[in-house]
């Protein structure tokens, strides 16, 4: 596909918005349309009351116009462009009525591929896609490369464009609903990196196959001179490198004599091309927690090395780095028991990996919405890897509950399910001794009681900071 760079492609066009929400991005695609002189119709199914936020920050803008509340098979059909919310289903119904018309549709990953000129690394995988974007940003800004920042967390995409300098390298994360659209134009990464992959969104999907096959668009139309990095440790993202023609990377948590690689032997982190193998540093130096932050490490720092970083920027960056929220965050330390935030575990294997970053007793908080997911080996040792779990009330929970139950008759009595997570984490504290860890990890989805997973993490911090505020009272 030849790139179109003229950003003018934009200027009088009738383009349908389709989800505004509430985290940046559908802000961040009004903004940059309305810049560059498109006619713009933002639809979304929320009301203004729950969109206030977003709307705020498009207050003042000229040719935006807003049908809130409900969506207008109209505004689909009168469009010279629609830019769907990656999350929409490209079998939705008002989508279908506009491809039937032949009306393009897009999201805001497949118009910055289609508009970018600098070189992009893209990032996906199940779990580890923003910690480990966040790490690359660090290593390349330490190493003076001018990096930007694209759909990292929260941050928006289509806007960003507009920020892009000459020798700008885009750090790029994309999650397997904006990987979909990157099928249609026939366009990968130079540099794309598989964090992992495990069964997630089925609810979405439906097979654990059409998931893959979303993710494997951040490879699949590379060039021989590209690069794909992926974890040698996880059997899907070792099974699909097969079908790359770019080059390889493997990053393992175990030694690995494979070229060219980075791996962990004997508690340090090396990497190998094929002639000599060099020490990075010692796994000791990190601050972040865990199997997986580590794996997370190796990932960016494969990145790094095929750009050419060297060793000693490579190594400053890595050492500094302190993670990024809602990943185990730690927050807050309360009579001698820490508070940990690790609300983006959203399926049960993120959930079970937290567990085993700790030595302390943990009372564990889990629980939310179902994403059809297999909760049995959760359920098999949650109470090996704890001293008390609380349950928040969800599908999921029930689900997880069910498993328990048929595990553990024994232990149906003493399961605790509440319904808010200000009583989760009250329940939580009446079962801690000094010394002892609060994990806040739900296994799940949140669309039942939140937002989303961010509002749910931001919740548990304003609950624990209200903990402290009382305990400072009552010393």
């Amino acid at each position: 596909m030849v790139k179109n760079t003229d950003l003018n492609f934009f200027k009088n066009k009738r383009v349908t918005v389709f989800g505004l929400g509430i985290h940046g991005g559908g802000v961040g695609i009004a903004r940059f349309l309305a810049r560059h002189g498109a006619r713009v119709l933002v639809t979304d199914i929320k009301n203004k009351e729950k969109l206030a936020t977003s709307l705020e920050k498009l207050k003042g803008l000229k040719n935006v116009e807003y049908v809130l509340g409900q969506h207008r098979e109209e505004d689909f059909l009168k469009a010279d462009l629609i830019i769907k919310t990656p999350s929409i289903s490209w079998n939705n119904k008002y989508l279908r009525v506009a491809l039937n018309k032949r009306i393009p549709v897009e999201t805001d990953a497949s118009l910055f591929f289609r508009f970018c000129r600098n070189p992009i690394i893209g990032i996906t995988g199940t779990k580890g896609k923003t910690t480990t974007s966040s790490l690359i940003y660090d290593i390349f800004q330490g190493a003076g490369k001018k990096p930007i920042k694209v759909g990292i967390g929260q941050v928006s995409v289509l806007d960003k464009l507009d920020e892009l300098k000459e020798k700008s390298l885009v750090v790029f994360e994309l999650s397997s609903w904006r990987l979909s659209s990157l099928k249609k134009n026939k366009i990968s990464p130079h540099i794309a990196v598989i964090t992992n992959i495990f069964p997630d969104h089925l609810n979405y999907y439906g097979a654990m196959e059409k998931y893959i096959e979303d993710k494997k668009n951040i490879f699949i139309f590379q060039k021989p001179s590209d690069w794909l990095i992926v974890n040698y440790d996880n059997k899907y993202t070792r099974e699909i490198n097969e079908e790359s023609v770019g080059r390889v990377i493997f990053f393992s948590l175990n030694s690995l004599k494979k070229s060219p690689s980075v791996f962990v032997e004997k508690g340090d982190i090396f990497v190998n091309d094929g002639v000599d193998i060099k020490k990075v540093m010692s796994v000791e130096e990190l601050k972040v927690k865990g199997k997986f932050n580590v794996a997370n490490v190796l990932a960016a720092v494969a990145v790094a090395w095929s750009m050419k970083i060297s060793l000693a920027d490579i190594r400053k960056a890595v050492t500094e780095f302190k993670g990024v929220p809602h990943r185990l965050e730690e927050v807050a330390e309360i009579e001698k028991v820490k508070y940990y935030n690790d609300t983006a575990a959203t399926i049960p294997e993120a959930t079970l990996a937290a567990l085993d970053c700790f030595h302390n007793p943990i009372v564990l908080i889990i629980g939310g919405t179902d994403k059809n997911l297999d909760f049995f080996e959760l359920a098999k040792v949650i109470f090996q890897k704890t001293k008390a779990v609380v349950f928040l009330k969800g599908s999921a929970t029930d689900k997880l509950l069910a498993q328990i139950k048929k595990i553990f008759p024994e232990k149906t009595e003493d399961l605790k399910v509440v319904n808010s997570l200000e009583e989760a984490l009250n329940t939580a504290v009446t079962l801690t001794e000094p010394g002892d860890v609060v994990l806040f990890s739900p296994a799940a989805a949140s669309f039942e009681l939140f937002n989303d997973e961010f509002d749910r993490g931001d919740k548990f911090k304003k609950a624990v900071a209200e903990l402290a505020r009382k305990n400072l009272k009552n010393p």
